[in-house]
């Protein structure tokens, strides 16, 4: 098949905490479902308070849309925060150190995709203040 269509209201999600003392964000893999052969792809669900880990991809780009909600990504090196309202795209390049946050005072659902389909090939850097 070339095409495949997936619902967010047919997504099933899982828990991925990052640190202890936030909520629990939520995920659901695009990949399989979408039969992705040249990139990867997932829906997060970030719910206010919320953070992802700090880090660097070393073999692929990310793409990260937000869906609903807003957040903000601390790009770069020194950290510059972005501010990403529903409707924003943010790409982050290969090498390219980053953080998402939620401190909107309401959840976000984001699409975030990479190429190639590399996994495992990322640093995982200190978190920030």
């Amino acid at each position: 098949m070339s095409h495949a269509v997936v619902r967010l209201s047919e997504l099933d999600f899982t828990d991925r905490p990052y640190r202890s003392q936030d909520p629990a964000r939520q995920v659901a893999r695009l990949t399989e479902r979408l039969s992705l052969e040249q990139s990867r792809a997932s829906v997060w669900r970030y719910p206010d308070g919320s953070r992802g880990r700090r880090h660097r991809e070393l073999a692929q780009e990310e793409v990260i849309a937000v869906l609903e909600g807003s957040m903000a990504v601390l790009a770069g090196e020194p950290p510059e925060r972005i501010e990403l309202p529903t409707g924003s795209i943010f790409r982050a390049g290969v090498g390219e150190p980053f953080q998402l946050r939620n401190e909107s005072g309401a959840p976000a659902t984001l699409l975030i995709w990479g190429a190639p389909p590399v996994t495992g090939e990322v640093e995982i850097l200190d978190d920030l203040p």
